[in-house]
């Protein structure tokens, strides 16, 4: 029987999920102003309540936002979210609130780029099957700028170290693309442009083979961290050919077996409103419907 399908397309590798972005804010208000009153995200109901830390769903994904001296991840945070004259209505509307801070927004062709009142930035795109997957509400990817000439290297690490496809993409920039989860990627990005000092972000994923990246990072000397029997931590990408340093950014690495994974997340409809409210809209669905994308 011939082949019809190209079963490759399907593999994931060891990444299942890229769940969450983590960057210090020094003002919880103004992080709420931004990612839930702008943006239109939702503050998780469950965990993280008090006024130190602060859990923002995205779909099946979160930014953490614990208190402390603002971190800015050097690149930018992709964000699947409907409706972009709500989006700019909603930014248009804290822009009072956060006059005196980094805070902006602007319109792009495919995007509206919106700036943290400390400097981070999301793009945030409407729901596209063909480019991001079958999500209406999500994080896609995590792009990071390196230097020049460490794309090539940083594509050997994941499969080798971690078990995660990569691959090198062209266009503006050479990019090595990790895939971490279901229409899910890291992206680290060449540039020329001077970056500055690591400040101590991170980014958390699920995998499932737990222990064999952990035998290769621990045989390189590169785990930085033991959390628990459920997680560990590395912060600096290799050359695996070399050893050379090639980038770092702290990798918060859980098994699938841990406590927290896939646990439900509670994302709100921001259209609705006490005005204009319509019983059983409060959710909004992070998946797309059937009507919204073919096959």
């Amino acid at each position: 029987m011939p082949q019809q399908f190209d079963r490759s397309t399907e593999d994931l590798g060891n990444a299942i999920h890229l769940e969450h972005v983590n960057i210090q804010v020094p003002d919880q208000r103004l992080a709420s102003l931004f990612y839930v009153a702008g943006l239109g995200l939702t503050r998780d109901p469950y965990l993280m309540v008090s006024d130190t830390n602060m859990w923002i769903n995205a779909g099946q994904s979160q930014f953490h936002l614990p208190s402390g001296k603002p971190q800015v991840l050097r690149g930018h945070v992709g964000l699947v979210i409907a409706g972009r004259e709500a989006l700019l209505a909603r930014l248009a509307s804290i822009a009072k609130k956060l006059e005196g801070t980094a805070f902006a927004f602007a319109e792009h062709n495919d995007h509206v780029e919106a700036i943290c009142p400390w400097g981070n930035r999301v793009r945030c795109y409407e729901p596209d099957a063909a480019r991001f997957g079958r999500i209406a509400l999500g994080i896609p990817y995590v792009e990071f700028d390196v230097p020049a000439d460490t794309a090539n290297g940083i594509c050997a690490f994941y499969p080798e170290i971690m078990g995660m496809p990569a691959e090198l993409w062209n266009g503006d920039g050479q990019v090595a693309a990790v895939k971490t989860g279901r229409g899910q990627h890291l992206l680290f990005r060449e540039t020329d442009r001077p970056q500055p000092d690591y400040d101590g972000h991170h980014v958390q994923m699920y995998i499932t083979d737990f222990s064999g990246p952990y035998r290769r990072l621990s045989t390189r000397k590169l785990i930085s961290r033991e959390d628990n029997q459920y997680q560990y931590r590395f912060c600096d990408i290799v050359d695996p050919s070399n050893g050379k340093h090639l980038f770092t950014v702290e990798h918060e690495v859980r098994s699938a077996t841990h406590p927290m994974f896939m646990r439900p997340m509670v994302n709100r409809n921001p259209a609705l409103t006490n005005r204009n409210y319509a019983f059983g809209h409060d959710q909004s669905l992070w998946a797309m419907g059937l009507d919204q994308y073919e096959g």
